[in-house]
C-alpha cells in the first residue's frame, strides 16, 4: 500500500527563492502550490538571508512536506554572486533540515532532464512540461517553475535516494 508523499522544492536564490509543492502517489504528481520568497536588496546580507529564512519557513509549516528537494549551486565567474548564493543555499538546506526533512540535492542538469529529457533546454520548455505533467499547475515566473521542476525531479529519482544513503548509512 502506497502513501501520497508530499514534496517541496526549492530554487535557491538571494533574491527570490522559488518553491512548489507537490504530492506523488506512484508515478502520479499533483500540484498543491507554488511561489517565491523574496528578499529586499536595500537590507544588509544577514537581514535578507532572515527573510529567505522566515519565508521558507512558513511554507514548510503551511504545506507540511515529507521530503525536500534543493537544487545545486553552479559557480560562475563572479565570486561574490557564487558566494551569496550559497549562501541563500544554505537557508534553503537548513530549513527544511530543521523541520525533519530529508533534503535531497539535484544538479540544473539532472533536474532539465527529468523534467524535458534533456539536461539542456530552456525554460520555456520546462513550463510548457509542467503544464503537461500536471494540468492544474499553477506559477508566477522562472523560480516557482524551476522549484516545481526540482520537486519533480526528486519525485522521479527518490527512490534510488534512499538506496544510495541506505548503503552510505
Amino acid at each position: 500500500m502506497q502513501n501520497t508523499i508530499r514534496i517541496v522544492g526549492i530554487d535557491p536564490g538571494l533574491r527570490r527563492t522559488g518553491w512548489g509543492i507537490i504530492d506523488t502517489l506512484g508515478n502520479s504528481l499533483r500540484f498543491v502550490a507554488s511561489g517565491t520568497v523574496t528578499s529586499d536588496g536595500d537590507m544588509d546580507l544577514a537581514s535578507r538571508l532572515c527573510q529567505l529564512h522566515d519565508g521558507l519557513a512558513e511554507v514548510v509549516h503551511a504545506y507540511k512536506p515529507d521530503e525536500a528537494a534543493v537544487e545545486q549551486t553552479f559557480v560562475n565567474k563572479d565570486a561574490v554572486a557564487t558566494l551569496k548564493l550559497g549562501q541563500a543555499r544554505g537557508i534553503a538546506m537548513l530549513v527544511p533540515a530543521r523541520a525533519g526533512l530529508q533534503v535531497s540535492e539535484y544538479a540544473p542538469n539532472a533536474v532539465k532532464k527529468a523534467v524535458i529529457g534533456v539536461g539542456h533546454g530552456e525554460k520555456h520548455q520546462i513550463h510548457m512540461m509542467l503544464k503537461i505533467l500536471m494540468p492544474k499547475v499553477e506559477f508566477k515566473g522562472d523560480d516557482a517553475a524551476d522549484a516545481l521542476a526540482i520537486a519533480i525531479c526528486h519525485a522521479h529519482n527518490r527512490g534510488s535516494n534512499r538506496m544510495r544513503q541506505a548503503l552510505a548509512g
